[in-house]
């Protein structure tokens, strides 16, 4: 049975989430027909935590600033006002990699509008600000986004901060479609990740800046972006999630230690192509040298070492 017929027909499409995973059969090393650049991939319908494509989808990774989309569910499920001004403090922690930004010390931003910039531009001390303004403090919030973890059966997820600085925050590709999922119960983080421009207005002292998305998708409207969130560390790679309209259904997109800074946009492209057509294309011969180099290092560390092309 082909994988692009169940997509297109309901009744069959029922067939293919009753069953775990893609059915169709491709020869050799790719059998699905979806070939990524991503180290480690998951593609879901959302709504659904039985995945379409699986690429190593259950090895445990650094995830960089996929992180804040805890930390986003986190902020929304502790009912905390999102108009409540928060003041931003010095860390009290060392950050574990750059954590430049443009926002001064002791001025105060909105919940929200901290939680907008965290997640469409990835501005690190938003989130940071969110953790420390959290009932109980920012050990607190932590430890809520282990327990939130726990309760969605994102079993083999770590978290230690609230914005991905640290390689310490590790999850799965399989983990991160379960995220994905709960996150939909709460639109408000759809809304702010998907935010194209923003201009934050800080007060004490009065200033303002201005963001933009991370996530080119999101100006391209044939790509229906509900959902979004970048990531980069060296020993994450570059990742991203995406909730997209692809084939008029909201599809999840989980793309993990990704080679080069379009490759992720590159493979969401393939993704969309392949649920059109069956057939992704190929990927860039350095993509897969680095793809190849990855898998020996995670075998050697008692991990999945199979590559694909």
């Amino acid at each position: 049975m082909n994988i692009m017929a169940c997509f297109r027909t309901s009744s069959l499409m029922l067939l293919l989430l009753a069953m775990a995973g893609p059915l169709a059969a491709k020869p050799a090393v790719n059998p699905d027909g979806l070939t990524l650049a991503s180290v480690n991939a998951a593609v879901a319908l959302a709504g659904s935590n039985e995945l379409l494509h699986d690429k190593h989808a259950n090895r445990v990774v650094p995830v960089a600033s996929l992180t804040k989309l805890m930390t986003a569910l986190v902020v929304m499920e502790s009912g905390a006002p999102l108009n409540e001004w928060l003041e931003v403090y010095p860390r009290h922690i060392p950050a574990e990699a750059n954590a430049y930004s443009r926002i001064r010390k002791t001025s105060e931003l909105r919940r929200g509008d901290m939680l907008r910039i965290a997640l469409m531009s990835s501005e690190n001390l938003a989130a940071y600000t969110l953790a420390r303004h959290h009932p109980g403090g920012y050990d607190a919030f932590v430890a809520e986004m282990n327990r939130t973890a726990a309760r969605l059966g994102m079993n083999r997820s770590r978290f230690v901060d609230p914005t991905g600085l640290s390689a310490g925050n590790q999850s799965t590709a399989a983990d991160l479609v379960r995220l994905a999922n709960a996150i939909m119960a709460h639109p408000k983080i759809g809304e702010y990740s998907t935010t194209r421009y923003f201009t934050a207005r800080f007060r004490q002292p009065r200033y303002s800046l201005p963001y933009g998305n991370t996530n080119v998708l999101v100006h391209r409207q044939s790509w229906g972006v509900a959902l979004t969130k970048t990531g980069y560390l060296e020993e994450a790679g570059r990742c991203l999630l995406m909730i997209s309209e692809m084939q008029g259904k909201p599809v999840i997109t989980v793309l993990l230690d990704s080679f080069g800074t379009r490759s992720p946009i590159g493979d969401a492209g393939r993704v969309k192509r392949w649920l059109q057509t069956g057939d992704s294309g190929r990927v860039a011969g350095a993509a897969y040298r680095y793809e190849q180099k990855k898998n020996a290092h995670h075998a050697a560390r008692g991990g999945t070492a199979t590559a694909t092309r």
